[in-house]
C-alpha cells in the first residue's frame, strides 16, 4: 500500500515537471495563500495594536471583564460601539477580550452611576480567609461601609459591581480604596484579586493589605502593586 502511495507521488511530480500549466497553476495558488496570511496577520496586529495604545489624559481608561461587549461598554458611557471601534482603531469591533483597556473618549479617570448614591452593605458575608473577606473588612474599619453586592462577585467582578451599585470606579490609585486585579494579573489567579490600599508610593505604585495571597493565605501581608491594565480602584 505504501509503495502504491509513494508511486503515485512520483507520477504526480512527473507529471508537474512536464506540465508547465500546472506549475503557474501551483505558483499561484503559493501566492494567493502567502498573501491571505500576510492579511490575516497585518489585521490581527492592527486590532492589537490599536487595542494597546495608550489613553490620552482626559480619557478614562476602562478594562474589559470576560463576557463583556463593545455595545455595554458604550452604554455605560452614553456613547455607541461604533465610536469606541473607531476612536480606539479596533478592527473587528465584535473581537474585544478580557483585560483589555479601551479608551473612553472625554472621560474623567473615574466616574460613578449618574444620579445613583453608593450602595453600603449591612454585613460581611464573604467567606473567611478570601481576598474578599478581607477586602470587605478592611474597607469597613477604615470607613464603616461594608461592600454592598453578595451575588456574582468574584473578586474579578467587583468592578462591575461597583458601577452597578454606584461606587467610584477609577484607574487611578486611592489611599483607602480597594484595588481590584483581574484574573492572571499582576499574580492574581483565575478568579481575579481584591485589597485595601494602605498606602500610594511616589512612584504611582500602592502598598496593599490582602489576605489569600502568597504562601501565607490566613495571614494579613502587605503587597505592592502598580497601575495599569487589568487593575482598578473602587470606593464609596
Amino acid at each position: 500500500m505504501e509503495s502504491e502511495i509513494l508511486m503515485k507521488r512520483i507520477w504526480f511530480w512527473q507529471r508537474l515537471k512536464e506540465d508547465p500549466r500546472a506549475r503557474n497553476l501551483l505558483a499561484h495558488a503559493w501566492i494567493a495563500g502567502v498573501l491571505l496570511l500576510l492579511f490575516t496577520s497585518a489585521a490581527v496586529w492592527t486590532h492589537y495594536a490599536g487595542a494597546a495604545a495608550p489613553c490620552a489624559a482626559s480619557d478614562q481608561a476602562y478594562t474589559v471583564v470576560s463576557g463583556g461587549t463593545l455595545g455595554s461598554i458604550a452604554a455605560r458611557y452614553t456613547t455607541n460601539w461604533q465610536q469606541l471601534a473607531s476612536y480606539n482603531h479596533l478592527a473587528n469591533p465584535s473581537l474585544i477580550y478580557a483585560n483589555q483597556t479601551i479608551c473612553i473618549p472625554g472621560q474623567t479617570s473615574s466616574t460613578t452611576n449618574q444620579g445613583t448614591s453608593p450602595a453600603q452593605g449591612s454585613a460581611n458575608l464573604f467567606p473567611y480567609p478570601q481576598c474578599t473577606w478581607w477586602a470587605n473588612e478592611r474597607y469597613h474599619e477604615l470607613h464603616g461601609i461594608y461592600a454592598p453586592w453578595t451575588t456574582q462577585s468574584n473578586a474579578w467582578q467587583w468592578t462591575d459591581r461597583a458601577y452597578q451599585f454606584g461606587w467610584h470606579v477609577s484607574s487611578s490609585p486611592v489611599a483607602g480604596s480597594i484595588i481590584d486585579l483581574q484574573p492572571w494579573v499582576q499574580g492574581a489567579y483565575g478568579l481575579g484579586h481584591v485589597a485595601v490600599v494602605e498606602q500610594v508610593l511616589s512612584s504611582g505604585d500602592v502598598i496593599a493589605s490582602t489576605m489569600n495571597w502568597g504562601a501565607n493565605p490566613t495571614q494579613v501581608t502587605d503587597v505592592q502593586f502598580s497601575p495599569g491594565p487589568g487593575v482598578t480602584f473602587l470606593w464609596a
